[in-house]
């Protein structure tokens, strides 16, 4: 059995990911986010609120006797406040480092820590941003969220390749999806972000791909590995 751990399981991305995986009978999905969408036989739920870092700290991995393959998905973020700096919330800053950045690496952690000594393929896949390698004012905080994550994948790919875990590290941009973060963007104010119209004419013109489109992009990075070998990448390296 294939064991994948997914956060932000209930909508977008990752319930595309999710529900994708769950056509194949030898996938179980473990999903991690505040509610639930998906009722399936081989879906696990676990109810948690990721700016709650007190329960995020409890999360466990499961020993699992009959695995052959456990991927762990960072997918849950968010674009947080766009405001330019000066303008934002201190709350919402600290939850945005913590969804976006505090979560995946505590979560990261602990799967090492439980499966680094297995035989198993093992894969850590965190869903980034091309906002990690792109200065947007109004994102300060998300696109430093993002560029922090590209980092922290590559010095776990370079851990694994020293201690020989055998865990493939992945930090990959979807591209822009139409799902409710776009929403939130195209709501923002433009005195705080001079890319609004940008992002209006992407929902205009049909330019924002689908979830399970690109869902579809990610799984192949998982199943071909062969497909990167930079852990950085996106899925506009992909070849139709």
């Amino acid at each position: 059995m294939n064991y994948y751990f997914i956060t932000g399981s209930s909508k977008g991305l990752g319930k595309a990911i999710a529900e994708l995986l769950l056509q194949a009978e030898n996938n179980f999905v473990f999903g991690y986010a505040r509610s639930s969408s998906i009722t399936h036989k081989r879906y696990y739920h676990k109810h948690i609120d990721f700016a709650n870092i007190e329960a995020v700290q409890k999360i466990k991995f499961p020993a699992l006797k009959d695995a052959k393959k456990v991927v762990l998905m960072n997918n849950a973020g968010v674009v947080g406040e766009i405001k330019h700096a000066g303008n934002l919330t201190n709350q919402k800053v600290i939850d945005c480092y913590t969804i976006n950045l505090i979560v995946p690496t505590i979560l990261a952690n602990e799967f090492i820590k439980t499966y680094q000594n297995t035989t198993i393929e093992k894969s850590i896949i965190n869903i980034s941003s091309g906002a990690a390698q792109s200065a947007i004012d109004g994102w300060s905080v998300y696109c430093a969220t993002k560029a922090g994550l590209d980092m922290f994948s590559r010095v776990l790919q370079e851990e694994s390749n020293i201690n020989k875990t055998n865990i493939k590290v992945l930090s990959i941009a979807p591209g822009i999806i139409d799902t409710e973060m776009q929403q939130h963007i195209r709501s923002a104010d433009s005195s705080n972000f001079s890319n609004i119209n940008r992002f209006v004419e992407y929902k205009k013109n049909g330019d924002l791909a689908s979830a399970i489109d690109t869902a579809q992009k990610i799984l192949r990075f998982i199943n071909e590995p062969q497909l990167s070998q930079n852990v950085v990448c996106s899925v506009r390296d992909l070849k139709k």
